[in-house]
């Protein structure tokens, strides 16, 4: 990859050789020597030399050369049209892309064209649409410190815009992971080991860190809205690279980023803490398994929202359920009554669904990127806001009414974009038909003479056949010669003398009239003129429509709360979610039931919880039993409760928990030289590491990766610890039952078991929990429900019945016949040789 970047090398040695493009080429590549840079020649981007060798291999394009006074050298490139595609292919392989457009005319340049970076396209900082991958946010992080340290996370397309701190390493690894940037610019003297293995992070200019006056201009004085030095200068060098993806115009100005108008500071402790082991186990935002439906997750079964500003929203809140109880009651109370309302609800869903991406329209607005169309989609959101506001008008509890009023419809806007823009404009705004017809007097006039030229043009090929007597007489127009009078060979001789000859062809010859050619410049004169004109309306209404960048965004945030609120509310009414208590001391479930896994299977077994704060749970049960789906879906109805959903259950009284902590699964780190039973130790010593008395712990198998001795040594040594020390309340499903008789000895543990049926050969399962330690796994019987062939399961359960402790269910039952022989036994009466006969049958 280094190879391709920085200044070519072939070019670099003979530099004073170079022709004034490919020096031009050589500067940018030097001033973004971090990037591929792709160079605008007419309708092509170009790269030369190592670059272009990189880009055709990576683009799978033709590598071409070109000669010139250099000499012969590697050139490819991709038309403008459809480079999107192209650069996306150039971040997935790991690549920055810097763009160098034309800045100046072509036609009015007196030599070289003008060429500047414009923009800077990196994993973190996308703003196309082509290239955003949908309507989810993606992050950009700077990270400073470390003692301690300042993070800023910025999405560049929404205005997005978070900061916080720790004096911790840990914390800070659990932001990142909770938002799960693209990309990440460091402070050069810390390591990238905070962030995941697959995030772009790149050491960043060491000014940039320093404190400067850049968070000032942008948000005013830091010091009353970040809490460390740290922050400040994440928040500052985050601004800088910002602006440096932005690029420059041709006269070296910095793009600024205008659209950003607020940011917000955060305590992690203000949230629930869902570190990326939580997200992944409980599926979150996606899922683990292979197969099945891709919105089979937390965030896919509660999304009924709108539009992108509700969808963004909505993740937002399952990513950081709240700990503020008064907050949570707040979303509670609001989805409640949208649920209580389905007239209401309805309605504010169908209005939202006309609602495009305000936060991205405005900041392209912002960024001067918008196109006419970009307007019009802003207009037609504004013209929904009345409607949604009268929809609102009767809600009573607080947080709908606070919405009510936080609806502005920002009509000054609105009127002016349906008074400016034409009610279908082109993409283009080079071409015309921007702007509409009675908005300004001077255009208008132009494009009347415009018409009525090509009208008397429309004519014309009519009027002269009827006066040259030549039926197959043509009126036409090309790029190169404007209009003309075409009339083949055989009807020369009556051409009229007015008639000056323009082109000569194989066939035929074109002509043109005084009138004609003066008319041409009447048309060309006023088009040339009326687009030039129209453009600068163009930018002037968008101008116009960017100053009022601050009120839309809080229509947008507005918006996107009410789209999530009515998503819980209708996922509420539809499923029959229930209203959960929060503050409660423990959990208390009556009919929990999975949120996804109840959407799959229509037969779900609902099952209750009942914990005391701090209480374990030991569950035992067959494999497919369901343990797994059971501490998961604790998990994800406190999560929803939390985020101010209501739960799938029909009665929940919960605590508020400050964390939960996920070790569910398999899993490995091969490429960081980590086996199975190694994550699953570095995950174990996480949670006994952070756990506390008010998070929520969930333990699968704990142990599994070892021998029998060593992994049911670690379990009770885990279980005693997090009774004793930690006081979490915990779940913890395992198939050591010896792990049962721990928990009879701990005061707050209890025995939960899931029991099947396993008559015969077959094994059914009834999915429900109940109290006490389960007797047995019914490993063999789902080893054939699986379909291992059946010689391989009848020599199992030849083994098992040689060999009783290698199952559990036999296992149980032989201990409990040990015990109760051994119950019988009269030490006192027993002589030697009757104890070793005892021993004997027990053994055997």
């Amino acid at each position: 990859m280094d190879d391709a970047l920085g200044a070519p090398a072939k070019m670099a040695e003979r530099r004073e050789d170079l022709t004034p493009m490919l020096s031009q080429y050589l500067e940018l590549c030097e001033r973004y020597d971090d990037c591929l840079v792709l160079f605008q020649v007419g309708d092509f981007y170009e790269a030369f030399c190592e670059a272009a060798e990189t880009i055709a291999r990576l683009l799978e394009i033709t590598l071409t050369k070109r000669e010139d006074s250099t000499g012969r050298y590697p050139m490819a490139g991709i038309p403008i049209d459809s480079a999107e595609s192209y650069i996306e292919t150039l971040l997935d392989a790991g690549y920055r892309v810097a763009v160098a457009d034309q800045v100046e005319d072509a036609t009015a340049a007196s030599g070289l064209v003008d060429r500047a970076v414009t923009r800077v396209v990196t994993p973190g900082t996308l703003t196309e649409d082509e290239l955003l991958p949908g309507d989810d946010n993606t992050f950009v992080a700077a990270l400073a410190g470390p003692d301690p340290y300042g993070l800023a996370m910025l999405d560049v397309s929404t205005g997005d815009f978070y900061v916080t701190g720790s004096d911790s390493g840990e914390a800070i690894r659990d932001e990142i992971g909770r938002f799960g940037p693209a990309e990440a610019v460091i402070e050069p003297r810390l390591s990238s080991g905070l962030f995941d293995p697959e995030t772009m992070v790149t050491p960043f200019r060491p000014d940039a860190f320093e404190r400067s006056g850049l968070v000032d201009s942008y948000f005013g004085d830091p010091e009353t809205l970040l809490a460390t030095e740290a922050e400040i200068r994440a928040c500052g060098a985050l601004l800088a690279y910002a602006e440096y993806t932005r690029g420059a115009e041709g006269d070296g100005e910095v793009d600024r980023l205008d659209y950003l108008t607020h940011l917000t500071r955060y305590d992690p402790r203000e949230y629930m803490l869902l570190d990326p082991v939580a997200i992944r186990s409980l599926e979150v935002f996606e899922r683990r398994g292979i197969g099945g439906e891709a919105d089979a997750t937390l965030a896919g079964v509660t999304d009924e929202t709108a539009c992108a500003l509700g969808r963004r929203r909505l993740t937002d809140w399952l990513r950081r359920p709240l700990l503020d109880p008064e907050r949570i009651a707040g979303r509670h109370d609001a989805v409640g009554e949208l649920a209580r309302s389905p007239a209401t609800r309805e309605t504010v869903h169908d209005l939202l669904r006309d609602v495009y991406d305000l936060e991205r329209l405005i900041s392209r607005v912002s960024r001067g990127r918008a196109n006419a169309r970009d307007l019009r989609s802003l207009a037609a959101t504004l013209g929904v806001v009345p409607d949604v506001r009268e929809a609102l008008a009767d809600c009573e509890c607080a947080r709908l009414r606070e919405l009510h009023d936080n609806l502005d419809p920002v009509t000054e806007v609105r009127e002016l974009v349906d008074r400016a823009i034409a009610p279908e404009p082109p993409i283009e705004l080079t071409e015309g038909g921007l702007i509409r017809e009675g908005y300004d007097g001077d255009l208008d006039t132009l494009r009347a003479t415009e018409r009525e030229g090509k009208a008397w043009i429309d004519s014309l090929q009519e009027r002269e056949r009827e006066r040259t007597g030549i039926d197959s007489l043509k009126v036409g127009f090309n790029q190169v010669h404007g209009y003309y009078i075409e009339v083949t060979n055989p009807n020369l001789d009556a051409v009229p003398e007015d008639y000056q000859r323009r082109q000569t062809l194989k066939n035929s010859e074109r002509f043109v009239t005084p009138e004609l050619k003066e008319r041409e410049e009447e048309i060309v004169r006023a088009e040339g003129r009326a687009d030039e004109l129209e453009y600068d309306l163009f930018c002037e209404v968008r101008e116009r429509v960017g100053e009022a960048v601050e009120r839309v965004q809080r229509l947008a945030d507005a918006l996107s709360r009410l789209d999530a609120l009515q998503s819980f509310a209708t996922v509420a009414a539809e499923h029959g979610y229930a209203r959960p208590e929060l503050g409660h001391d423990g959990v208390h479930i009556e009919g929990g039931r999975h949120p996804v896994v109840e959407r799959t299977q229509p037969s779900f077994v609902p099952n209750p919880t009942d914990l005391s704060q701090g209480a374990l749970a030991v569950i035992t049960g067959p494999n497919m039993a369901g343990k797994s789906t059971y501490m998961r879906q604790v998990a994800l109805i406190q999560i929803l409760a939390q985020a101010g959903a209501f739960v799938p259950a029909s009665e929940a009284r919960l605590p508020v928990v400050d964390r939960v902590f996920t070790r569910v699964g398999a899993s490995d780190d091969i490429a960081g030289g980590r086996s199975t039973f190694m994550v699953e130790m570095s995950e174990l010593s996480t949670i006994l590491s952070r756990a506390d008395e008010d998070s929520l712990v969930l333990l699968d198998e704990v142990g599994r990766g070892t021998s029998t001795a060593d992994g049911l040594a670690i379990a009770r040594a885990v279980t005693e610890y997090l009774h004793d020390e930690v006081g979490a309340t915990t779940l913890f499903a395992t198939h050591h039952h010896a792990l049962t008789e721990t928990a009879e000895r701990l005061p707050r543990a209890t025995n939960l078991r899931f029991e099947a049926d396993g008559t015969g050969e077959t094994v059914t399962f009834d999915h429900r929990v109940e109290e006490g330690a389960a007797t047995g796994s019914y490993g063999i019987e789902v080893a054939r429900s699986a379909g291992v062939p059946d010689a391989v399961v009848a020599r199992a359960r030849e083994l098992l019945e040689g060999n009783p402790r290698t199952n559990g269910h036999r296992e149980n039952g032989h201990r409990d016949d040990v015990r109760e022989r051994l119950d019988d036994v009269d030490l006192a009466e027993t002589t030697p040789l009757e104890a070793f006969e005892i021993l004997r049958d027990l053994k055997n």
